[in-house]
């Protein structure tokens, strides 16, 4: 009896783990922000993501948070967003570490919503999408399938969720900024795997 009870204990450590999402922990120069990443949602663009986190592209300084959007800094919008975006700021850099655009998974295929936190993919045309990312500050359904945002109706592809560092976020959000892109962009020392 007691060997059964710790193969089933063994078995389900074993399963619960195996489905675990991956975690990332980013490094900025204002703070860490910890995100788990949806593979199991959007196997996709958490895939696309997370050849950038392993081939360290967003690492060194070559990546930062390079723009903020809120209420005040859109007064051409009908529908207002806030969130703030990373990537690669100069073209020289995009050109050297983008990888090729991924197919667009929307909110209707992933069930992910853009609520508080959540990373999504910035993209211009639907299969667009690469390197540049975003987190949600608040609520934003105008991003989902079908929300006004962009014109195509397609919106955005989640693929994650901040776990810790919202602080940093909204720290990130509130600096100095020019038509919505900051004066000082924040540094990504690096993105790593937590597990």
């Amino acid at each position: 009896m007691k060997n059964l009870l710790i193969i089933v204990l063994v078995f389900t450590l074993l399963s619960c783990t195996k489905n675990q999402n991956p975690r990332v922990l980013i490094s900025t120069q204002l703070g860490d922000i910890e995100a788990e990443i949806f593979l199991d949602q959007a196997p996709v663009t958490a895939a696309n993501f997370l050849k950038y986190v392993d081939s360290a592209r967003y690492n060194n300084g070559s990546a930062c948070f390079y723009r903020v959007v809120r209420p005040d800094n859109q007064p051409d919008k009908k529908v207002k967003i806030e969130v703030i975006q990373g990537g690669f700021y100069e073209d020289s850099l995009v050109a050297l570490y983008q990888f090729a655009p991924i197919r667009h998974e929307t909110a209707k295929q992933t069930g992910i919503l853009h609520k508080d936190g959540i990373l999504s993919m910035a993209r211009m045309e639907t299969g667009t999408a690469s390197s540049e990312f975003f987190i949600c500050i608040g609520d934003q359904s105008e991003l989902d399938f079908n929300g006004k945002r962009n014109p195509d109706g397609q919106g955005f592809a989640a693929f994650g969720k901040v776990t810790k560092g919202m602080d940093v976020v909204r720290k990130i959000q509130k600096l100095k900024d020019k038509e919505q892109y900051l004066e000082k962009p924040v540094k990504i020392l690096g993105i790593r795997r937590m597990n």
